[in-house]
């Protein structure tokens, strides 16, 4: 039946691969939750399919022939009606610098072939719920974090270091505000799959390593603040780190 959290009789799912078993089968499987699923096959097409489908979620691959997922996904970054549209990679590329390529160009997710069809409409589902979570109404009245040189304005989503905006992707910018949110606090994998991505914990995957990651190369300098507790998750440290 459908997913009611997830608005599933109604949301769109565009799935852009060369290969057409692959389509079919993720189509069959969504359209079995209820979704509205479109398939292409031809990656040049990606672009005015999109912006005529209008879809709430896009799954996309890497290695096509004419334009690959990553050029893709930039464009649709940079297009005004796709840009904030939630985009999951799916693809044959399970290198490390891949997935954090993939995530850095805004991908919201990564997952790699061959993958579980059930796995992949949670992580659908997830986003979907994400992406229809409503801001709180007090947004424009938000928080205003401090640690050190870096600051998070939650209310206009501007990150700065020294007054020098950060150029963090969505997810980025709420991992870093719940981290600072519960600053001396360890928090588990688990609950940051659950709290910034929407993900049931018996999902296995490396999203928030990846994340991290990434988040700390941004932060370059100040990246010390975020904390590797071994064997349990992240916490932001409640005192300034020496160096």
């Amino acid at each position: 039946m459908p997913d009611d959290t997830t608005g599933a009789t109604t949301k769109k799912i565009l799935i852009i691969d060369d290969e057409p078993d692959v389509t079919d089968l993720v189509a069959y499987n969504l359209r079995a939750k209820g979704l509205v699923a479109e398939t292409l096959s031809d990656p040049r097409a990606a672009l005015g399919t999109a912006r005529a489908f209008k879809p709430d979620l896009v799954i996309l691959d890497v290695m096509m022939p004419g334009l690959n997922g990553i050029q893709l996904c930039r464009m649709f970054r940079a297009d005004p009606a796709l840009k904030n549209t939630p985009v999951i990679f799916l693809t044959a590329r399970a290198g490390e610098h891949d997935r954090v390529q993939g995530l850095e160009t805004g991908a919201d997710d990564y997952i790699c072939k061959p993958f579980s069809t059930k796995e992949l409409v949670l992580r659908v589902q997830a986003l979907l719920r994400r992406a229809a979570t409503p801001a709180p109404e007090n947004a424009a009245i938000a928080k205003q974090l401090r640690a050190g040189r870096l600051a998070l304005d939650t209310g206009r989503h501007i990150a700065s270091i020294a007054g020098e905006p950060l150029d963090l992707t969505a997810t980025e910018f709420k991992l870093l505000q719940l981290l600072m949110e519960c600053r001396g606090r360890v928090q588990t994998r688990e609950h940051l799959l659950l709290n910034v991505w929407r993900y049931e914990t018996e999902i296995e995957t490396r999203t928030v390593d990846t994340h991290v990651r990434r988040l700390r190369e941004k932060l370059g300098a100040e990246a010390a603040w975020v904390e590797t507790i071994r064997g349990v998750g992240y916490r932001f440290a409640e005192n300034e780190p020496t160096t």
